[in-house]
């Protein structure tokens, strides 16, 4: 059974070992399986964080 590192692939919307699909496909490396299962949760909060703090920007 693969260790890891782990990647969220795009293409197949699955969570990949190192031997998956290209990385133009993946998010990642994470450290464990679940780190790459909860991928595009942590992608979205990031955004948003980061469109927070755009619009806090323009609005100076």
């Amino acid at each position: 059974m693969p260790l890891g590192p782990w990647f969220y692939c795009l293409k197949h919307n699955r969570v990949e070992d190192r031997d998956g699909c290209a990385e133009r496909h993946r998010l990642g490396p994470y450290d464990t399986r679940q780190e790459a299962e909860h991928a595009l949760a942590a992608v979205a909060e990031r955004n948003e964080k980061l469109d927070a703090e755009d619009r806090e920007w323009e609005d100076r």
